[in-house]
């Protein structure tokens, strides 16, 4: 994708100009990078990789591989818009602006609403990670302390978000790169026990071990993974430089989340067969299985809890500039500037 032009400068000019209220552009090349990098990689990497593997057996690495393609022209399309518009509100604008308000509206609260949901749902898991180690404090303690902290940090200002998510998002990156370089080591180093073999992605079966019909219902399941790709557009009316930084990010993201997501696969696939791996099985315990028990599990629910309060972080700021958008289509009322719009999301 080629950088655009100055349009982005025109509407923001055309959007003063209607005495619309504009957002601050606070967010960096590195914040954007990896609050697309962060927003795809959740508790579905960690968690809920098991279902896709159990529907579509090995083949669910060329499963992953035609979902990236897709969500690479998705964001692609999106990208371009966003470089020569870059609004808040990101889809749901131009769904309200080249569709029109019924699609606007229809689009921009159902990612409202869905994200008010999501986003309950992370507090409340947050809640039971934490009681891991604080068996006592009850779960919505820990919920109602995360909900304070992180809307605070939200409501601060647009740089305070990108340097929280862009550590969540860290986090979780080099997780993943622990996960596969061990998970490497095991296989090469003769520790992953007998049964560890690059075969096990043919010896079951084939290949195509649930058949096409296998593959085709994992790319429901797989496609669900790719959630949070969208930030990028939100984010860009908030960019210092999204002629730059949105490219950038479009570019390099799809190829990077792939990389991570079929290379843990490939390293799961290679060390289990695929018929052991249940659907409630996570990559990164079964990996880090052999190392002292205690490690892990503090390990695994510390990743686990870093990747629920991005989801949730994530989810404040994209609900709250998705608010903002709806207001100033005359979708939602047009008490919902930035601040009031943050409150009212959570």
């Amino acid at each position: 994708m080629k950088n655009a032009s100055t349009a982005s400068g025109a509407s923001v000019s055309d959007a003063a100009s209607k005495n619309e209220p504009t957002l601050q552009r606070g967010l960096q090349n590195r914040h954007i990078q990896l609050i697309a990098l962060g927003g795809a990689i959740g508790t579905g990497l960690f968690l809920g990789i098991g279902p896709a593997i159990q529907m579509a057996g090995p083949a669910v690495l060329l499963g992953y591989g035609v979902a990236g393609i897709i969500a690479f022209l998705i964001m692609r399309q999106l990208g371009e818009m966003v470089v020569e518009e870059p609004v808040s509100g990101s889809f749901a604008h131009f769904a309200w602006k080249y569709w029109g308000p019924f699609a606007g509206f229809l689009s921009g609260w159902n990612y409202w609403v869905m994200f008010v949901l999501v986003g309950m749902a992370e507090l409340t898991a947050a809640g039971i990670y934490m009681q891991y180690w604080l068996p006592d404090v009850p779960t919505w303690i820990w919920a109602a302390a995360f909900f304070i902290i992180i809307n605070a940090v939200n409501l601060v200002n647009v740089r305070l978000y990108g340097e929280t998510e862009f550590w969540f998002a860290l986090i979780k990156v080099l997780a993943i790169i622990g996960m596969i370089g061990f998970g490497l080591w095991l296989l090469f180093s003769g520790h992953g026990g007998e049964h560890a073999s690059i075969d096990n992605l043919w010896r079951y079966n084939g290949f195509f071990a649930t058949g096409w019909h296998g593959l085709l219902l994992s790319l429901a399941v797989i496609m669900f993974s790719f959630g949070g790709l969208e930030l990028i557009g939100i984010t860009a009316a908030e960019a210092r430089d999204p002629q730059k930084s949105i490219p950038k990010a479009v570019n390099q993201v799809v190829y990077r989340i792939l990389l991570f997501y079929i290379g843990s696969l490939v390293v799961l696939l290679a060390l289990y067969p695929w018929v052991e791996v249940k659907s409630n099985s996570s990559p990164f315990v079964m990996i880090f299985h052999n190392l002292d028990s205690n490690v892990v599990a503090s390990a695994l629910n510390f990743v686990i809890l870093v990747a629920s309060l991005s989801v949730y972080n994530s989810g404040v700021y994209s609900n709250s500039r998705m608010l903002f958008g709806l207001s100033i289509q005359g979708n939602a009322p047009k008490i919902f500037n930035p601040r009031p719009a943050i409150a009212a999301c959570r």
